[in-house]
């Protein structure tokens, strides 16, 4: 048998060989699990998280739900849709800018007490 036909026989059984296809396909579930570890890392509500995250989830409509997370502590609040009322004072003014943010100014009174 000449050497190239030896050759030939040689890469023939290292394509047939099953344990390949089993190596390629630990490689693949490898690569999904580091994507999904870092999809849950960037969550702003990841468990390994020890900031301070408020969520809002369907803002100013009536089924909005507000989680906040404090270290450890999460808290989970809805929107009845209702408007509150209750006793108290005035603290401060809020101003909204051009650019849709909100900007809070305390009443020299409030900040003063």
């Amino acid at each position: 048998m000449s050497e190239r036909r030896k050759l030939h026989i040689l890469e023939d059984e290292e394509l047939d060989d099953p344990i390949l296809s089993v190596v390629n396909a630990v490689d693949v579930f490898l690569v999904i699990i580091a994507i999904l570890f870092i999809i849950v890392m960037e969550n702003p509500l990841n468990p390994f998280n020890e900031d301070k995250v408020i969520v809002v989830k369907n803002p100013g409509e009536a089924n909005m739900e507000m989680t906040i997370k404090d270290g450890e502590k999460m808290e989970k609040y809805k929107s009845t849709g209702k408007i509150g009322q209750g006793e108290g004072m005035k603290a401060g003014v809020t101003y909204q800018l051009k650019d849709g943010s909100f900007v809070y100014v305390p009443e020299k009174e409030a900040a003063a007490k």
